[in-house]
């Protein structure tokens, strides 16, 4: 009977992945407050999938794609929209981007040239997920009303910024000295 529950985790990756559009479109037409109800949904179906997985080990190939996927959908979202609506600059939605495109371009190019590997974020791949999906809270929140200190939005563009950077040269330097050994073995 317990595996008859494995599909829950997935179940919950995929809503997210439907709460995307909506979410989007709130953001977009200035419904903040709800804009902000669905990024919370969307924020407790991710940690109750990962509890879920991990807790009973209901982990699964498709989980360990689309989690991540639905992830990268929601903060893209986010960002792409609250810099449409000049929100936030849209340089920022541009480092956010460039980030995941050279990640998975490096995944990509290292699966081609070296050979498979083994796609778990790092630490400072996760800090980075904390500090966008924080960020992209905090500025909702300014947005809906929500009384936040007036640093609060400096605060959030910047960390965002210097957290990508870091985790980007993160990924491309420890994937960069693995290609090295993978092609020199």
């Amino acid at each position: 009977m317990k595996n008859f529950w494995r599909w829950i985790p997935n179940a919950l990756t995929f809503l997210r992945i439907l709460l995307v559009m909506p979410f989007a479109y709130m953001l977009a037409s200035g419904q903040y407050r709800l804009a902000l109800a669905l990024f919370i949904i969307a924020s407790v179906t991710d940690g109750l999938d990962g509890l879920l997985a991990r807790a009973f080990g209901w982990k699964s190939r498709l989980g360990a794609i689309a989690d991540p996927l639905a992830d990268k959908l929601l903060m893209l979202a986010a960002y792409l929209v609250l810099s449409l609506t000049m929100v936030l600059p849209w340089w920022l939605f541009a480092v956010v981007l460039i980030r995941d495109v050279v990640i998975i371009g490096g995944g990509l190019m290292f699966h081609r040239l070296i050979g498979p590997f083994d796609v778990t974020p790092s630490m400072t791949g996760k800090l980075n997920t904390l500090i966008q999906i924080m960020a992209a809270l905090a500025v909702i929140m300014i947005e809906a009303g929500f009384d936040l200190p007036p640093w609060s939005h400096t605060a959030a563009v910047w960390s965002v910024t210097v957290m990508a950077i870091i985790s980007g040269s993160h990924y491309v330097a420890l994937w960069g000295l693995r290609a090295m050994r993978g092609r020199a073995s």
